[in-house]
């Protein structure tokens, strides 16, 4: 296919987004609410402070203001790590930057998947700060296999997503019909699930180790575990909050 007919990884990365944010206020109600708060005091600080509001129109920020987003994700294997890498890099997304959060008493390391080009930026600067579960620092050997044995069976990817992954990595690129189906396709990976894979006495074994190692060991997929909208004074936020329910 001529790489003409592709759709930019920028674009995608932009369709992907804005269902993500769908999905979520979908699933969590008052994220939308927290949507309309966060546009209302938005347009509140640029009018009251008109340098604010020409600093963003000159850096171009303003545009992309309503569209920044940060969310987080935890996987638990090495394998759902790669694949994760290769699913944002359909969206033009690298990972940057390593934290290794154990020294702080939580057993992950991590890495931020997003665009690093400032053109890519300014189009879509969506970011998901990416978690992988260390299973060597469960200390109860027997508690560490059987996180290993319930991770291992699960596939947080459907087979479509993965064809479109291939696809796009043997083609390089994809049209606007194979772009749509990959965003849809992909957002089952972010998706909460209600159903857990384990017991109750086996959740709580797990959270009595880390609560992080329940939350990630013991559903069906990494669900988006917050998305963050850009707030130009989150002070502001915290305190509107409230009255807003």
């Amino acid at each position: 296919m001529p790489a003409h007919d592709f759709v930019s990884p920028d674009s995608i990365r932009a369709q992907f987004s804005a269902a993500m944010s769908l999905m979520y206020k979908q699933e969590v109600p008052l994220y939308g609410t927290l949507l309309e708060l966060v546009s209302e005091i938005n347009q509140q600080v640029m009018a009251q402070q008109p340098k604010v509001a020409e600093a963003l129109r000159w850096t171009g920020e303003i545009e992309r203001l309503d569209h920044e987003r940060h969310g987080a994700i935890r996987v638990g294997t090495a394998e759902e790590l790669a694949t994760i890498a290769r699913l944002f890099a359909v969206m033009g997304m690298q990972p940057v930057g390593y934290y290794d959060l154990s020294s702080a008493g939580v057993p992950v390391h991590s890495t931020a998947f997003r665009a690093v080009h400032e053109q890519s930026l300014h189009v879509s600067p969506f970011r998901v700060f990416t978690s992988l579960l260390r299973l060597e620092l469960i200390d109860n050997p027997q508690l560490r296999e059987l996180a290993q044995s319930i991770l291992a069976k699960r596939q947080i990817f459907t087979t479509r997503a993965l064809e479109l992954i291939a696809q796009c990595e043997r083609d390089g690129g994809l049209n606007a019909a194979d772009a749509e189906a990959f965003v849809q396709e992909a957002l089952h990976t972010f998706r909460w699930h209600h159903d857990a894979t384990v017991t109750a006495e086996q959740y709580q074994q797990l959270h009595d180790q880390h609560r992080l190692i329940a939350d990630v060991v013991a559903f069906k997929g990494p669900h988006i575990n917050h998305l963050t909208p850009r707030t130009l004074d989150i002070d502001a936020i915290q305190l509107g909050m409230p009255a807003k329910g």
